[in-house]
């Protein structure tokens, strides 16, 4: 445990220490994200943290890969790297999408790309713990991979809407994911406790903690579509090592209900974001739109609806990805009976805070915390400085002042965005 929480920590730490050079780099390219109609956040910010965020997963990895504990998860294959590799072609692709605006079938294309080079170099869906079933056909097996891969970083795509919220997220999931990754190793094998799903998501994890303090609200720097499809991609696919590595025969005995959890676990971490992408789908389908329309109907638009502030709408569903996700968790150690219990009584509970909605008044909760007594933002933001000029931002003058429209017009980013 030791080992994975060394790992955590390095790929936090690297995040956090990177993600102001990934301002600089967004600064310089002109990677900000203008304020349009749709959105939340009322002045202009950088994406790209996405960089930092990889380059955190690519160092943490690495240095497993050097740790002793570890050496069972590199001798066997080289799925760690393919991981690796598949994350790195998704935030290149990200990164060209924060700067230059791509469509949304290059987008798609480069997706199924860094895909198919994940599921070709091992890392593919081939059985599932239910009754023995297995994907008899090798074609088959790619295509099932490649369009959970998609579809997972899609989903955490389009949940990026608030500050905080996709980082949280996937950081809560994640974690649920790596107790119930590492009780399944320890328990299948007392004597070596390395696993590949578990690597992955302790660096997972790592990642999305050391991005938190710099997006969560009011954020510096978004992640972009170069960190919410890295997340996508490294999340579906531990979900696929872990499916992977289950004896199916012994998921067919119902006495041993936690082999099940490979299936439900996933579904309870991505719930939110999935069913966000299902019904933003069905939606603008239902209406003549194309699926990738923007608007203001997601699940985050809706909660801040209800009154509640920016910050009460993230942590409100922090707590709902929690109730499912560690609900699914603990299968493991109780019987379905009792979870299914604590489950409802967890979800009355979070659906009176969802609704009533949080009146409790603090500093923590409340956007007006950030703010001056006039509505001015305490941390006004840089100006933008054009890319050509090759200069440095300019920082912003002491005493604040009443916000101004951009002089420039700052790029739009279209659905799918990532913030």
């Amino acid at each position: 445990m030791r080992v994975y929480l060394l790992v955590l920590l390095i790929a936090a730490a690297v995040t956090y220490l990177l993600t102001p050079l990934a301002y600089w780099v967004a600064a310089r390219t002109g990677a900000i994200t203008a304020v349009r109609d749709r959105d939340v956040h009322t002045i202009p910010t950088a994406r790209l943290g996405g960089l930092a965020m990889t380059a955190g997963l690519v160092v943490a990895v690495t240095f497993a890969s050097q740790m002793p504990f570890l050496d069972g998860i590199f001798a066997i294959d080289d799925r760690a790297w393919a991981i690796v590799g598949g994350a790195l072609i998704v935030c290149l692709l990200g990164v060209a999408d924060d700067i230059w605006d791509l469509d949304w079938m290059t987008k798609l294309a480069g997706q199924v790309l860094a895909a198919l080079f994940v599921a070709w170099q091992g890392v593919q869906l081939v059985t599932f713990p239910i009754n023995g079933l297995v994907i008899g056909s090798s074609r088959l097996s790619l295509i099932v991979t490649v369009l959970v891969i998609v579809v997972a970083m899609n989903a955490v795509n389009f949940v990026d809407g608030l500050d905080g919220l996709a980082a949280g997220l996937i950081a809560i999931g994640g974690s649920a994911y790596f107790v119930y990754t590492y009780s399944l190793t320890v328990a299948a094998s007392p004597t070596d406790y390395s696993n590949l799903a578990t690597l992955v998501m302790a660096a997972l994890v790592g990642i999305c903690l050391g991005f938190l303090p710099h997006n969560f609200h009011p954020a510096r720097i978004f992640m972009g579509d170069s960190g919410s499809m890295v997340l996508g991609l490294v999340l579906a696919s531990a979900v696929i090592v872990v499916t992977g590595s289950i004896d199916t025969g012994m998921a067919s005995d119902p006495s041993r209900q936690r082999e099940l959890i490979p299936i439900l676990l996933p579904l309870a971490v991505i719930l939110l974001p999935l069913l966000d992408m299902v019904l933003a789908v069905v939606r603008r389908v239902g209406t003549g739109k194309s699926p990738f329309h923007p608007d203001r109907l997601h699940l985050h638009h809706r909660l801040l609806a209800l009154g509640h502030s920016h910050r009460r709408a993230v942590i409100i569903m922090y707590v709902w990805t929690a109730v499912f996700a560690f609900g699914a968790v603990a299968l493991v150690r109780w019987p379905a009976e009792n979870v299914a219990i604590g489950l409802v009584v967890a979800v009355v509970v979070a659906a009176i805070l969802t609704l009533g909605p949080l009146r409790t008044r603090g500093r923590f909760l409340d956007d007006d915390a950030v703010t001056a007594p006039e509505g001015i933002p305490t941390a006004p933001p840089p100006r933008r400085v054009s890319a050509a000029s090759g200069a440095s931002p300019v920082a912003p003058a002491a005493t604040p002042t009443a916000p101004q429209p951009p002089t420039d017009p700052f790029r739009a980013h279209p659905e799918g965005h990532s913030r």
